[in-house]
């Protein structure tokens, strides 16, 4: 009952909170009223091109001072931008590309404050807890903080090991967290009555898809539990290692892993003064990765190189077959992972089938089927832009594509670029995850080695995917083999009603070329509008203005803006396309 009073208030009780909750607000509507002022007002007076010319200035305008804002609030609002730089699905590239680089570091938090609320947490000193805590964090982060501390004699009877890594939540962030998302959810309530934003995007889905992950990570139980289900998906697989959890002496709020700091992952000196050969590694870590998401359907989301380590085993100069030193990947921070559910898997098969039959309308349903299109999404001119995608390049391999006139994928691009523009395109979770994955993926392993094939690697884990499901597979080729010839069946049929309906003159057919040229005729329609209201607000303030003056001003000086839509809108309308 809480959650809920707390969901219907107009923000937080406490004056900073309140403030900050303000803050965020305040950001949100500026540039709420910005938007509409550029993107919708503007443009229905023939502005359209003028806008369009300066949109990438204004939005990274609009990233940076978010960048700034995250930065000084700290909190959620680092992840937000950090969230927001993925989702490539509902947001332009200029904003992505100026939040890609906000980093989650912070200043630390005082080590007594730290240290009151690892003791709240535990129930006791911290001298009693650990034989030693390093005062100096390793890490400082917006949601919490490590230091490295050493185990009592009694724990270390008990795990084994001596040496831990302490994570403890920053000090009241969880009463930050929750105003942020009170602040979140509000926005995403504004912008969900704006029909343009509704249409496109599940603001208020989106909203709370965040906060289910933000607040997950705030609890260290749950981490914990994932570092543990890792390890034992990690243990059928020699070449990956876990930290272990320290359950006595990990809660909500504090979390202690076993301290296995070795080599950064990116560190190729590093690497190669040690005996490891970069090369080696960045395979190991692409079929480790592929592995989790097509065998084990539980992998880590967020492997970029500050939480995985290459961990030499033996000691140095030791030599294995190939004349490598033996090696380990060290994998930590379980925080952010994702599954790839039964669901997902059916729909990553789906699609497959549909790129093997180089079937547009397939494709298209099957991304419906993951989620990754809204239900109000009209698929028609995507499923004959897929169709065409097809038959241009479809069973090119990757060396074959790169081959192709540019040209051509810039026709295609033309064509076909507004219909994906304009489709309401959004990432499930899981779907979203999957893809920042392979993405980090693809960076480390392309700077351990430069010539890194992502696209070779993948192939071999993809054909497992098929051959897992090859059961279902045969059904669906079967009822796509059944639909096949339903259609032919039909098609004698459908072509005389098609010849029937000419007849009668009720064939409806969709132009998307002859909509453009209607709307040029309608914003034509408007200028002349427009010009009527000038003419009609500059004779009524010229009538009034003598016995009402301040009233007339008002009404002549407003006829400026009828008359400079009547004037330049057909200037600006007729530099478009004809």
């Amino acid at each position: 009952m809480a959650q809920r009073r707390d969901a219907r208030t107009d923000g937080p009780g406490d004056g900073v909170t309140r403030a900050r909750y303000r803050r965020i607000l305040r950001f949100a509507a500026r540039a709420l009223v910005q938007s509409w002022w550029f993107e919708l007002f503007l443009p229905r007076f023939g502005f359209a091109r003028f806008v369009a010319r300066g949109r990438a200035a204004r939005m990274t305008r609009i990233a940076r001072r978010f960048h700034v804002l995250a930065v000084d609030l700290g909190g959620l609002m680092i992840k937000v931008g950090q969230f927001m730089s993925s989702r490539l699905d509902v947001l332009p590239p200029e904003i992505t590309k100026e939040l890609e680089g906000l980093q989650d570091e912070v200043p630390p938090v005082s080590f007594p404050a730290i240290r009151a609320a690892a003791e709240a947490e535990l129930g006791m000193p911290l001298d009693l807890a650990y034989a030693s805590f390093d005062e100096v964090p390793v890490a400082a982060a917006s949601l919490g903080q490590a230091h490295r501390a050493r185990l009592t004699a009694l724990d270390v009877e008990l795990t084994g090991f001596e040496d831990v890594v302490v994570k403890v939540q920053r000090p009241g962030i969880q009463q930050i967290v929750d105003v942020d998302l009170l602040a979140l959810r509000r926005v995403a309530r504004w912008l969900s009555r704006v029909q343009v934003v509704a249409r496109r995007v599940d603001m208020p889905a989106l909203v709370e898809e965040f906060a289910a992950t933000s607040m997950a990570e705030i609890d260290y139980l749950l981490e914990a539990g994932n570092a543990e289900r890792f390890a034992e998906n990690a243990a059928r697989e020699p070449r990956v290692t876990v930290p272990e959890v320290v359950w006595e002496r990990t809660t909500r709020r504090v979390l202690t892993l076993a301290d296995v700091t070795a080599i950064k992952i990116n560190d190729v000196d590093a690497l190669r003064a040690a005996g490891i050969d970069p090369s080696d590694v960045a395979h190991t870590f692409a079929a480790v990765m592929f592995e989790q998401l097509f065998g084990d359907g539980f992998f880590h989301a967020d492997p970029h190189p500050g939480n995985i380590f290459v961990t030499p085993v033996g000691e140095p100069g030791a030599a294995d077959a190939a004349g490598s030193r033996p090696w380990r990947l060290t994998f930590i921070d379980f925080g952010m992972m994702g599954e790839v559910t039964p669901t997902l898997r059916r729909g990553l098969r789906k699609l497959v089938i549909a790129v093997a039959a180089r079937d547009g309308k397939g494709l298209v349903d099957s991304i419906r089927d993951v989620g990754v299109l809204l239900p109000s999404a009209d698929t028609r001119e995507l499923e004959r832009a897929m169709t065409q995608l097809f038959a241009r390049f479809g069973g090119m391999g990757f060396a074959e594509l790169q081959q192709v006139d540019p040209k051509e994928f810039r026709d295609f691009a033309t064509e076909f670029g507004d219909v994906v523009r304009e489709m309401p395109f959004q990432l499930p979770e899981n779907f979203l995850l999957i893809i920042r994955s392979m993405s980090l993926v693809s960076g480390v392993c392309s700077s351990l080695e430069p010539g890194f094939n992502m696209w070779e690697a993948i192939e071999p884990y993809a054909g497992r995917l098929m051959r897992d499901e090859r059961g279902n597979l045969v059904q669906d080729v079967a009822r796509q083999a059944a639909s096949t010839a339903a259609i032919t069946a039909a098609l004698p049929r459908r072509i005389n009603d098609v010849i029937e309906r000419i007849d009668e003159g009720r064939l409806a057919v969709e132009t998307p070329r002859l909509d453009r040229r209607l709307a040029r005729l309608e914003r034509a329609a408007r200028r002349i509008v427009s010009a009527i209201l000038f003419g009609a607000l500059l004779v009524a303030g010229s009538i009034v203005r003598p016995a009402e003056e301040v009233f007339g001003t008002v009404l002549m000086v407003a006829s400026v803006v009828p008359l400079a839509h009547a004037l330049f809108a057909g200037v600006m309308g007729s530099r478009g396309p004809s």
